[in-house]
């Protein structure tokens, strides 16, 4: 007895009297449906009893006998006169002027199944030969049948149809109504219904809602606030000042006396995890030993010319680093990227992982290269900057200084490939990482490399083209087919592209990819002379890497694949 006391009325915490929110809302829960729902019920049991007495008497029969009479008299003046095809006109005009809605229809049917005479409100209908409906009325009148109802379809519609058999004219004679529109009446009864039951449910929510805002007005605070943590994946404390005592302000106060411990743990593991493990963390509550085969877009990064820029900054090379990493995995993680690792100049990630992105992953794999680029080429921009303020105030810089200068310009090469990799987690309940494993993580890593033999910023794989074509035309992205190689490591060859900003790129750029395309196509051809001219007069950029290529004499069994000797 006690616990149900406790239950419905109050309990005790401490000094403390809480009373249950549910007892509050039930009472006016209660009070609130009942009342809703014995109004519309009373109101839709007066409605439908008027109305079906109504609907019931509506008969087909009654015309169809009036249409078996007039065909009669039709019959004995087509004795007369013997034109039938006026006498069908007359009958159908007839049916025609007797409809009373737009979905009545009229037809006869001779016993072989032909149409006879077919008479529509709508003149758009036509009555489909070979209904399967036909069969049943055409078996019945096998077995000495005359007259009966059938449900047939006439332009998507679903008819109710009395059918009766006119000896003189040998015929089926039919009459028949559109369901939606036989049951129309009752149709508008039930939205009058609906609609006034809804302005009595939405009175009542009103009145409802405003009790309920009111008594759990703090409950609707901390809820906003909680879902606000959700979003952020973060926690926080809820504010309760001047909560009232019961267990909604007891359930705050519990929650506020663990969210700093957990909140501060939580800042530090998704510091060190991708943003999937933590949304698997999240929602599961634990993280497992797992992982599947996907279908990903992978994105390796390198910074060049790394070993000279470590001799000369020394540990400095940490905060240039940071300071490149920094920008980077937040355009990463703006396009829906993961961060696979980080191994020190290099870093790989991940696009298709996340079940929220809705984008092409190998688009937002392009997106996020162009803009490692543009902040790569930003910072060396300030640099620069930095370097002719110096040199205004207090001439050029000494041989150090410029050694650093020259450091701090980072360029970094990007690679782009995707197929089907494993990406889950791996290592021991102790210890364990997230990781993608697969060729194309590798290819990745080697399509940067190239970045170097080509001299473009970044280079991609056919699979990468092909996935950012097949979402659609609006995407931006212009694709410069570069060579076709085979990496170090690798057996198979496969073509190399570039992806550009096609909105971004001058006439001047236009007119030498298109020297480079025609040169490229000579050089597969076999004919290096030929390509050797146009590429050393190409401005494009990796023109000058396959000039130098096709300065030699053409292989006898070339097959338009270069071999690469560099990683």
């Amino acid at each position: 007895m006690r616990r149900l006391f406790e239950a419905v009325f109050w309990r005790k915490v401490g000094s403390t009297r809480v009373f249950p929110i549910t007892t509050k809302i039930l009472l006016i829960f209660v009070l609130f449906m009942i009342s809703s729902n014995i109004i519309t019920n009373y109101i839709n049991l007066a409605y439908n009893r008027e109305e079906m007495s109504k609907l019931l008497k509506e008969l087909l029969v009654k015309d169809l006998r009036e249409l078996y009479a007039f065909l009669n008299n039709q019959y004995e003046i087509y004795q007369y006169n013997n034109d039938l095809t006026n006498t069908i006109d007359i009958i159908r005009e007839k049916c025609e002027r007797d409809f009373t809605k737009k979905s009545s229809i009229s037809f006869a049917m001779e016993t072989n199944g032909a149409i006879f005479f077919q008479a529509f409100a709508d003149k758009k209908q036509h009555i489909l030969d070979g209904n399967p409906a036909f069969s049943g009325v055409f078996r019945a009148f096998e077995n000495g049948g005359v007259d009966g109802f059938v449900r047939l379809e006439c332009d998507g519609s679903e008819y109710y149809t009395v059918y009766r058999y006119h000896p003189r004219w040998e015929v089926f004679l039919f009459r028949g109504e559109e369901y939606g529109a036989f049951y129309a009446s009752a149709n508008r009864i039930f939205v009058d219904i609906a609609i006034m039951s809804l302005l009595i449910t939405f009175i009542a929510a009103i009145a409802g809602v405003i009790l309920l805002r009111f008594i759990l007005r703090f409950l609707h605070r901390m809820t906003d606030d909680i879902m606000r943590m959700i979003d952020r994946q973060e926690l926080g404390l809820l504010d309760l000042t001047g909560a009232s005592n019961d267990d909604v302000t007891f359930l705050g106060t519990a929650f506020n006396s663990l969210s700093s411990s957990v909140n501060s743990m939580m800042t530090i593991f998704k510091k060190f995890v991708s943003q999937d493990v933590v949304a698997q963390a999240y929602r599961e509550k634990q993280v497992r030993l797992e992982g599947a085969t996907r279908e990903l877009t992978c994105l390796f990064t390198d910074i060049k010319r790394f070993t000279f820029i470590t001799e000369t900054l020394g540990q400095d090379i940490i905060t240039l680093l940071n300071l490149h990493y920094g920008k980077a995995i937040r355009e990463i993680i703006h396009y829906d990227g993961v961060v696979g690792s980080i191994i020190g100049d290099a870093l790989l990630a991940i696009y298709g992982a996340l079940e929220r992105s809705r984008m092409n992953k190998s688009l937002q794999a392009i997106h996020s290269a162009w803009a490692i680029q543009r902040e790569a080429a930003l910072l060396r921009r300030r640099m620069l900057t930095v370097k002719q303020k110096i040199e205004k105030k207090r001439g050029q810089l000494s041989e150090m200084e410029m050694k650093v200068y020259q450091a701090i310009l980072i360029e970094v090469g990007v690679g782009i490939d995707g197929g089907k990799v494993f990406y889950g987690n791996i290592g021991s309940d102790e210890r364990m990482t997230n990781t993608v494993i697969g060729d194309n993580v590798n290819s990745a890593s080697r399509l940067e490399g190239l970045t170097r033999a080509y001299g473009v910023p970044v280079v991609c794989s056919e699979y990468v083209k092909n996935e950012v074509e097949q979402s659609g035309k609006g995407h931006g992205v212009s694709f410069v087919e570069l060579d076709t190689v085979r990496v170090l490591g690798k057996t198979a060859s496969f073509r190399i592209y570039s992806p550009y900003e096609a909105t971004s790129l001058p006439r001047s750029a236009k007119t030498a990819i298109r020297q480079y395309q025609e040169a490229l196509a000579l050089y597969y051809q076999g004919q290096w002379r030929k390509a050797n001219a146009l590429f050393r007069a190409c401005s494009f950029e990796p023109a000058e890497t396959l000039a130098k290529r096709t300065r030699e004499k053409c292989p006898s069994d070339w097959s338009g694949i270069w071999d690469m000797t560099m990683k």
